[in-house]
């Protein structure tokens, strides 16, 4: 072997010392300390059932201090353990909440935040009033107009016995609708006169329903002339105001004021 092979073999080799050194200085770096290695000991010689326990623990709810028993949630009270009972007729355990033409503005003055005095407001437009002071002259005409949708009535009040004629007709003719009568004779009752004034009324326009509304309109108002202290009454009980509520007119592209043509997507 010539000298220079023998000088390259020299520079490729390592010495053996420097070669241990460098093992025990990246051993070094993997081996843990004593702590984690007791630590990784004490997990492995850990008990099942105790590590189970643990962390059972630490998932369950904080209870407050002093009580044995767990916190109740607020959701308990909220809900009613007494089953709803199903009415035998769909409805019928409902309230009902149907308020009577003129009696709502009464209502809402008499009646009070905690329901108090409805009753009395009830009992209240079903008198009479008792200072109506009208003239009762043979002579004596008071004379007024009624409205209600497209229904007129020129009514014509008079001292008499009650009687009603209507275009040439009695009111039982006229209206052979129960609630069309007791419509109609409200306002006189109003006042204790519907046995002392009879009405005369023409009327035009309008169907039965709006023909009620309009004489009713008419024979207030012609009472307020007769005497014009019943106004404040009147107007109360809602017998002097104008229903303006009237049928809608058609659109334009639907089939009356909001009903639209079927749909087709194809």
């Amino acid at each position: 072997m010539t000298d220079e092979n023998q000088g390259e073999e020299k520079q490729g080799e390592v010495s053996e010392p420097d070669a241990i050194a460098a093992e025990d200085s990246v051993g070094a770096q993997e081996t843990p300390s004593e702590r984690q290695q007791e630590r990784e000991q004490a997990i492995v010689d850990e008990p099942v059932a105790e590590s189970e326990q643990r962390i059972a623990e630490a998932a369950a709810p904080v209870q407050p201090a002093g009580t044995g028993e767990p916190a109740a949630s607020d959701d308990d009270d909220e809900f009613d353990e007494t089953p709803r009972v199903k009415p035998e007729i769909p409805g019928m355990d409902l309230e009902v909440d149907i308020v009577r033409e003129g009696e709502e503005a009464l209502r809402a003055e008499d009646e009070d935040e905690y329901g108090e005095g409805q009753g009395e407001a009830e009992e209240d437009i079903t008198q009479p009033i008792a200072d109506a002071s009208i003239d009762l002259a043979a002579g004596a005409r008071y004379a007024a107009t009624g409205k209600r949708k497209t229904a007129v009535a020129r009514v014509i009040l008079r001292p008499g016995t009650g009687a009603y004629t209507i275009n040439g007709r009695t009111l039982d003719v006229f209206f052979p609708r129960p609630a069309l009568q007791r419509t109609i004779r409200t306002a006189l009752e109003t006042v204790g006169l519907e046995e002392k004034i009879d009405v005369i009324a023409a009327m035009h326009g309008g169907g039965v329903s709006a023909q009620a509304g309009a004489l009713r309109h008419g024979i207030s108002k012609a009472l307020v002339d007769a005497d014009p202290n019943l106004r404040s009454e009147l107007k109360r009980r809602g017998f002097l105001t104008r229903d303006a509520r009237v049928k809608e007119r058609k659109k334009a592209g639907l089939k009356k004021a909001r009903k639209r043509p079927q749909f087709s997507k194809r």
